[in-house]
């Protein structure tokens, strides 16, 4: 059984740092795309950051360029480095996998196969 589990959010001052953390498991996630995506109440969910499992390419939204860093260990978990954090950051983060890139067509899932239950990142003024 696939487990996607975040851990890492909580309440940070902007300007501030968190990271983020994905433990996967039930499979091998060698040729899956691993991505960070996030939702806001009453928005619909974005996608944030993304990386090839193997090979290490990595794809950002133009929202946090420069400030979040995709990552992952050899262990198998993924990790989101998110600096100089603003209050707009605030959201629910949810990791995810899937054999392609995520993908807006796709509709709300991006075409990820699986997904975590997703990290509370609160970020105050």
């Amino acid at each position: 059984q696939v487990q996607l589990a975040e851990s890492g959010g909580g309440l940070v001052e902007a300007g501030g740092s968190l990271r983020l953390s994905c433990a996967a498991s039930g499979r091998t996630f060698s040729s899956y795309a691993m991505g960070w995506f996030r939702q806001a109440p009453g928005t619909e969910r974005e996608f944030v950051a993304a990386m090839w499992w193997i090979g290490g390419s990595t794809i950002y939204a133009d929202s946090v360029k420069g400030r979040f860093t995709i990552s992952r260990d050899i262990a198998g978990t993924m990790y989101l480095q998110m600096n100089s954090l603003k209050p707009e950051d605030t959201a629910v983060y949810y990791c995810a996998a899937g054999s392609t890139w995520p993908r807006q067509a796709a509709g709300p899932d991006y075409g990820m196969d699986y997904w975590g239950k997703g990290t509370l990142v609160t970020v105050s003024s």
